[in-house]
């Protein structure tokens, strides 16, 4: 089930203000919070983990941290590099490629049974969404807009009906936010007409024309990807970075 955001500012927590939740088990919480920092962009890509730091963050013990950085490795969120330590995974390039050609295949084909599918209910949902997501971005508000484009694309493969497709979607939406997130200024205010577009023709039933504009959409975000990294291409091996950060308390 998806639950719609509310739009900018509503309800939103101070600024760097992120609460592990309780009675979740605690290594599942931090390893939780830490693969959403990733994500977000607190920790940065290529940046240096200090177990201590991170603990120091989350207000937790190192066991919990060491737990989930191990998790994280094995995910392939974070390089744990013998003799230095973890630091942030740096994506490589054909590594962005295969994973939006997962995406486009999959939520092509979802968009395609959406449209086949949809309610009059399912689509006032998704213009909703439309309407959320523009907000966002015109107000500049970047974590908004991921998660708000996260949420379209969610509902959209829940309307497919087909519960593989949901399950597959749901194991690559994380590292898609990742990738989208450097990318979601760039694509501004085009990823959002596309969006309404591609919601016209799930309103309508256009299964063809609604699998097309997903699959063209996803192509523009992989361009727009690739042509950000080109302009901003990190050394090969980033230097650590030791900087002070924001305390991050837990309840």
């Amino acid at each position: 089930m998806t639950t719609i955001s509310a739009g900018p500012g509503a309800g939103a927590e101070p600024a760097g203000v992120r609460h592990v939740k309780r009675p979740t088990p605690l290594r599942e919480s931090v390893y939780e919070a830490l693969t959403e920092m990733i994500i977000d962009g607190t920790l940065e890509r290529g940046r240096h983990l200090v177990e201590v730091e991170l603990a120091g963050i989350l207000g937790v013990s190192r066991q919990p941290v060491r737990e989930a950085l191990q998790r994280l490795n094995n995910e392939g969120w974070v390089d744990l590099r013998p003799g230095f330590g973890a630091m942030v995974h740096v994506p490589a390039e054909d590594e962005v490629d295969q994973l939006l050609a997962a995406r486009a295949a999959l939520e092509s084909e979802s968009a395609r049974l959406a449209a086949r599918h949809a309610s009059k209910d399912d689509v006032a949902k998704l213009r909703e969404l439309c309407k959320i997501g523009t907000a966002y971005q015109e107000a500049g508000d970047i974590d908004g807009t991921v998660r708000t484009n996260a949420e379209l694309h969610s509902l959209i493969t829940q309307m497919s009906g087909n519960r593989f497709l949901v399950d597959f979607a749901a194991q690559v939406d994380r590292r898609v936010r990742w990738y989208y997130t450097p990318v979601a200024p760039v694509r501004g205010a085009a990823s959002w007409r596309e969006h309404n577009r591609l919601v016209k023709a799930i309103s309508e039933g256009d299964e063809d024309k609604a699998a097309q504009i997903m699959r063209e959409h996803t192509e523009h975000t992989r361009k727009a990807y690739h042509d950000l990294q080109a302009t901003t291409a990190p050394a090969e091996t980033p230097e650590p970075d030791t900087s002070p950060r924001r305390r991050r308390r837990t309840n």
